[in-house]
C-alpha cells in the first residue's frame, strides 16, 4: 500500500499559487485554474502528496468557476472542517494525508447524485491520465474512470 504523505522536497517546487493555495489555505480566482475546463479521463492527485482524491467520472461542470466534483474517490483521503473564515460559515476540504488546502464542500450539488458540491482549486491538484495511472500506480483506481471514447 503506497503512503502519503507531506512531502517537503515537493512542496518546495511549488510554484507561487500552489503553494499559497495548498499551504496557506488561498483560494485561486474563479475561471482561472488550469483543470476547469479539463474533460480527459483520469483521477486528480494532491499535487503535494499524490495521494488520489477525485475521479473524473465525477466532476461536473457547477458554473461556479472552480472544479465541482460530487464525491471523493477515497473518503478516507479527504478531511472536512468548520471553516469560518472570510465571515462566512463553510466546510474547508483538505488532503487528509498532505494536509494541502484543497477548497470546500456545499450541499449543492446534483441532487441525483448525492447533493455534494466539492469546490476544488485547480492549483492543489495534479491530473493522472487514465492512459497514465497504471504506470503512476493508480491503477487500482481505473474501475472508477470512465472509458475512454475510441
Amino acid at each position: 500500500m503506497t503512503k502519503y504523505f507531506k512531502d517537503p522536497d515537493v512542496v518546495a517546487t511549488l510554484t507561487d499559487e500552489q503553494f499559497w493555495v495548498t499551504q496557506e489555505s488561498g483560494t485561486e480566482r474563479p475561471g482561472s485554474g488550469k483543470l476547469l475546463y479539463n474533460h480527459e479521463p483520469g483521477i486528480y492527485v494532491d499535487v503535494v502528496s499524490g495521494e488520489p482524491l477525485f475521479a473524473s467520472s465525477d466532476k461536473y461542470n457547477s458554473g461556479c468557476g472552480w472544479p465541482s466534483f460530487t464525491k471523493p474517490i477515497e473518503t478516507t483521503n479527504v478531511a472536512e472542517s468548520h471553516d469560518t473564515t472570510h465571515g462566512m460559515v463553510r466546510t474547508e476540504v483538505r488532503s487528509a494525508h498532505g494536509d494541502s488546502h484543497l477548497g470546500h464542500v456545499f450541499p449543492d450539488g446534483p441532487a441525483d447524485r448525492g447533493g455534494l458540491r466539492y469546490c476544488i482549486n485547480s492549483a492543489s491538484l495534479r491530473f493522472v491520465h487514465r492512459d497514465d495511472m497504471q504506470a503512476k500506480g493508480y491503477g487500482a483506481y481505473l474501475d472508477q474512470v470512465e472509458e475512454i471514447d475510441q
